[in-house]
């Protein structure tokens, strides 16, 4: 995990083995809570919807 500070405000995150998988929060814990469940979907199966 990458955390840096928001030019905005706030922190941004992002995992650099999972492509995509970026996360923000307006401060450190609320940022590694928010990543961590973008972890968590990234990662989860795909679930194909039945016809």
């Amino acid at each position: 995990m990458i955390l840096e500070p928001s030019d905005e405000g706030g922190y941004t995150v992002y995992v650099p083995s999972l492509p995509g998988c970026i996360s923000e929060g307006e401060n450190i814990d609320e940022a590694l809570a928010n990543i961590n469940e973008a972890i968590e979907l990234y990662l989860e199966p795909e679930v194909k919807a039945s016809n």
